[in-house]
């Protein structure tokens, strides 16, 4: 596994965190993007209870139409986020490592790795999206 996705395995679950000391599953991907590409995201915080399926994916959905957020080919690198549904909405989110594995956080545990192209996952990602400015950095 990649060096800096190792450091934020085991990181404590938190309903509205966006701290190393606990956060959601977007929450990860704030702390991850702040700490190693210095990129500072929005909170996304429009919603009281991760039980407010409906209003965790208006907040997604606002997110993948934004152009901080560019669909991927179906190709996936390091630090792009992947998007799944839980039942019929887009309400989870993870971080890529490399093609195949995902940091996420696991339910209301803790951040882990996660193959995301087979078992429970395999079915639920509806997109793959590269921040903008990863673009602009790989462009010659």
């Amino acid at each position: 596994m990649n060096q800096w996705s190792n450091n934020y395995v085991g990181t404590p679950y938190d309903e509205h965190g966006r701290l190393r000391t606990g956060c959601d599953c977007y929450g990860l991907i704030c702390v991850v993007y702040q700490e190693e590409l210095n990129i500072t995201l929005p909170d996304y915080l429009g919603y009281s209870s991760v039980e407010e399926h409906a209003e965790i994916a208006a907040l997604i959905s606002d997110g993948k139409s934004s152009p901080v957020w560019v669909p991927t080919d179906g190709s996936a690198v390091a630090f792009d986020v992947a998007v799944f549904r839980r039942g019929r909405l887009d309400t989870h989110v993870g971080l890529i490592v490399k093609h195949g594995i995902m940091l996420h956080m696991a339910d209301e545990d803790c951040a882990k790795h996660a193959d995301y192209r087979t078992g429970a996952w395999a079915h639920r990602l509806t997109g793959i999206f590269r921040h903008v400015d990863l673009i602009s950095r790989a462009a010659p």
